[in-house]
Formats: structure tokens, C-alpha cells, sequence
């Protein structure tokens, strides 16, 4: 059963002017359904065809022999639930349990989003800042290419994708103003919450 290419939960212009319509045209329709293709062609008529992209996921990612199928699937998947982590007239600060575990797990609202901050603006070349629930502890971590923490047993509430392909064509080289952005004016805190009571 083919992994389907979900369609974006907004319109193309939804996100602008933070994010263009052509941004999220070529990010969504190519990128992500590059992924999407190649996971599908290289799994497919074999016994990785029915599994849960998750399992495949987390099957393969310290195998290197594996390497292809585990970058596409996992791409798959990331770019799945960073488009939900986003939203028009998204941004300004979470309520409820969330708020009150962020303010516990990291001092304040702020502490975090300068752990959040930081951790795209750091990683280095192409990859993903989360929020991730760590045993019962939010912690904000990083990861390289196509990696996500589920594979080191952490539940993803959050993601930013640091790619250049995520916001070259409206910042060029200037990843922390998109950080700025998707953090003020994008994030989906419904979608981050929702996350985070599931996983209680």
C-alpha cells in the first residue's frame, strides 16, 4: 500500500508573506513528492510494501546498506507533519498544559524559543530543529538530513525543516529571519498540543 503525498492542510498562498506560494509549490509538489515517489518505487512488490512508514523508519535507520530507503521514507514523514506544524496567522504562544509543561521543562516560554532558535540556526548544512517529548520531559533537539527522533525512542511534537529548500527562494542565506518567522508568525501550537496530549 503506496505512502500517499498528503495534500497541504492551507492554500499555496496561505502562508505568505512569510512563506510564498512559490515556496510551498516547489517544497510540496517536488521535494516532498520526490520523497514520497522514491520511498514508494523502492519498497514497492517487496515485503516493506505493507508496513507502517514508521516501522520502516525506525527499521532502517542505523542500517546503511538501507541508507536510501531510510532517507526518502524519513523525509516522507517529516515533511507530513512539518506542514501541519504550521498554520496562517499561526505563532504567538501556547495554553494550557503545553504552556505550563514548556515553562516547567525550560524556565519560561522564552528559554525555549531560544533553545528552539538556536537549534536551527546551528545545525549545520540540511536538517530539522524539534520539540520533542523525551520520556516525560520536552526537551528541543536537532537533527542532520533526513534523521527524526523517534529513531532515538523521542516523540516529535514540533519541527522546523532547515533545508535550504525550505526557504531559499524567500530569504536566500538567511535562515534566522525564517526562524523568526516560522516561530512568530507560523507555528501551529493546536497542532503541537494535540501532539503533546496524545503522547501523555
Amino acid at each position: 500500500m503506496a505512502y500517499q503525498l498528503p495534500n497541504l492542510p492551507y492554500e499555496y498562498n496561505a502562508l505568505e508573506p512569510y512563506i510564498s506560494k512559490s515556496t510551498l509549490e516547489f517544497h510540496h509538489d517536488k521535494h516532498h513528492a520526490a520523497y514520497v515517489n522514491k520511498f514508494n518505487d523502492a519498497v514497492a512488490g517487496t515485503e516493506l510494501d505493507n508496513q507502517p512508514i514508521e516501522t520502516i523508519i525506525k527499521k532502517f535507520a542505523e542500517d546503511t546498506s538501507k541508507q536510501g530507503i531510510f532517507n526518502n521514507a524519513a523525509q516522507a514523514w517529516n515533511h507530513s507533519f512539518y506542514w501541519q506544524c504550521m498554520k496562517p496567522n499561526g505563532g504567538g504562544n501556547p495554553t494550557g498544559v503545553l504552556a505550563d509543561k514548556i515553562n516547567t521543562d525550560f524556565g519560561s516560554f522564552e528559554k525555549f524559543i531560544e533553545a528552539f532558535k538556536n537549534a536551527g540556526a546551528t545545525q549545520f548544512g540540511s536538517g530539522w530543529a524539534w520539540l520533542v517529548l523525551d520520556g516525560d520531559t520536552l526537551k528541543v533537539t536537532k537533527t542532520p538530513n533526513a534523521d527524526n527522533p523517534f529513531t532515538k525512542n523521542q516523540i516529535p511534537l514540533l519541527t522546523m525543516d532547515v533545508w535550504e529548500h525550505a526557504y531559499y527562494l524567500d530569504y536566500q542565506n538567511r535562515r534566522p529571519d525564517y526562524i523568526n518567522d516560522f516561530i512568530e508568525k507560523l507555528v501551529n501550537w493546536d497542532f503541537v498540543a494535540q501532539n503533546f496530549s496524545e503522547a501523555l
